[in-house]
């Protein structure tokens, strides 16, 4: 109330937008696994989406052929989208997301189909995540990998330390195919005294 409007020259001066902007929907091809989760959990049912199937031959040797869909289409209707975000909430491989693009208006009505060459291109768009609160508690997910790894390395080293205890290390221990090393016998004949005797001398 007390502050002067200000008006933003539009398409000039492009908006700040915040960071959770809804524009669009962007889409990871990569990801797709062509699940279908997303179009039959759209209530709109504004998402198209064609697939075929084909034969992967074995990674191995004696394997089995295995078979895989692969994306021929993948279309959003935005005109009848009301963009709700069910869909990018169920993909379970993280396929699609909101880019804060919002230049996308037509004159027909029928062009606000746009297929996946486009989301691609819209993908490019999505800003990145925001960094991790510090002081936030850490992902059960996160945890759980955390403390598998570290039991993993106390059972490791339990093992180590047994089998350490079960056969120590022999210093006197000749190398594999070479005979033990012969005493010296001047050595072994030579007394402490002597020894003393010795080292004084010299």
């Amino acid at each position: 109330m007390t502050r002067r409007s200000v008006t933003e020259h539009y398409p000039d001066t492009q908006p700040e937008l915040p960071p959770r902007s809804r524009g669009v929907i962007g889409l990871f091809e990569e990801n797709c696994t062509v699940c279908m989760l997303c179009a039959r959990e759209c209530p709109d049912w504004c998402i198209y989406i064609d697939s075929h199937k084909e034969t992967v031959p074995p990674a191995a040797p004696g394997g089995r052929e295995r078979s895989r869909n692969v994306l021929d289409r993948f279309a959003i209707d935005f005109a009848l989208c009301m963009y709700c975000g069910i869909c990018i909430e169920v993909c379970p491989f993280d396929a699609l997301f909101w880019s804060p693009e919002f230049e996308y208006a037509e004159t027909d009505i029928r062009e606000l189909t746009h297929e996946r060459d486009t989301l691609r291109e819209w993908m490019w768009t999505v800003p990145e995540p925001p960094p991790l609160d510090e002081s936030a508690e850490e992902a059960k997910e996160v945890a759980a990998a955390r403390k598998a790894a570290e039991k993993a390395t106390q059972v490791a080293e339990a093992d180590m330390l047994a089998a350490h205890r079960e056969h120590p290390a022999e210093e006197t221990a000749a190398p594999a195919g070479q005979p033990p090393p012969t005493p010296d016998p001047e050595a072994t004949d030579r007394t402490p005294k002597d020894q003393d005797t010795r080292g004084g001398a010299e």
